[in-house]
């Protein structure tokens, strides 16, 4: 595989809890390259609001070597929302609408002896409703303890190919056992479809062994688009609702 020059590869999350915004800006590496990740922290960070025409600037934190909106703040649903990033004279924008959440109801959860193909453990369930006939496409987030899962079997993704009425029967988070005591947090994500696509060909791309059979390893289809400069970015920027739950498991 050819060696190319590092590109800017942009994450940017934008949703209607404050606390969870971020912009994280890298540098992409050679495949075979195993050095840590090279953080760009130099970049000018804004997001607009295309409904007020309201600018939120960013701005770069050490500790957490990614970037935060001033004053914490977060999007209002229905309005469409602008990233823009400029660094080493090239502008990189991308743009969603923070649609309607869904309805979460309520979290169960049953403790389910071993099987074949299931471990033993506590499930949970999740109930509620998408009244949505359109862009239904939804990511649910995992934090055990604290701690995200983030391996390649913990994206958890979903949309309406076999209809809306996922929630209402109650969706078992069936790869997932917990243990007694575990603290689990819950976040229902709804994103616009070019931001799941990519989230889901990164899902695709970890899969990826390749074998003999398997395609040739690409980056998934970013949706930030180059306004001006010599080198495009990677990555993607995604715009969503988040509903957030807490549950303790506790035996019986």
């Amino acid at each position: 595989m050819n060696t190319v020059e590092p590109a800017p590869v942009i994450e940017g999350v934008w949703t209607d809890a404050g606390a969870l915004n971020f912009v994280r800006i890298t540098k992409s590496k050679d495949f075979y390259n195993e050095d840590p990740n090279e953080v760009i922290e130099d970049a000018e960070v804004v997001i607009k609001n295309l409904a007020t025409g309201v600018n939120i600037p960013f701005r770069f934190s050490n500790q957490a070597n990614r970037y935060f909106p001033f004053f914490n703040f977060g999007g209002t649903i229905g309005d469409t929302y602008q990233l823009s990033v400029k660094w080493n004279g090239n502008e990189y924008v991308s743009k969603g609408t923070l649609l309607e959440p869904p309805v979460l109801d309520s979290i169960t959860y049953e403790y389910k002896d071993e099987r074949l193909f299931r471990e033993a453990g506590y499930y949970l369930t999740l109930y509620g409703k998408i009244p949505f006939n359109e862009n239904n496409f939804y990511r649910v987030r995992i934090i055990k303890n604290d701690t995200l899962m983030n391996n390649r079997n913990d994206y958890l993704l979903f949309d309406d190919t076999f209809g809306t009425s996922i929630l209402d029967n109650g969706f078992e988070l069936s790869g997932f056992p917990f243990k007694a005591n575990d603290r689990v947090r819950l976040e229902l994500y709804r994103l616009n479809k070019d931001a799941y696509d990519y989230v889901n060909q990164l899902v695709s791309l970890l899969f990826n062994d390749g074998g003999l059979f398997s395609p040739p390893p690409q980056n998934p289809q970013s949706n930030i688009i180059m306004v001006y400069g010599r080198q495009e970015a990677l990555g993607y920027f995604m715009v969503s609702p988040v509903l957030s739950e807490t549950v303790t498991i506790e035996p019986d």
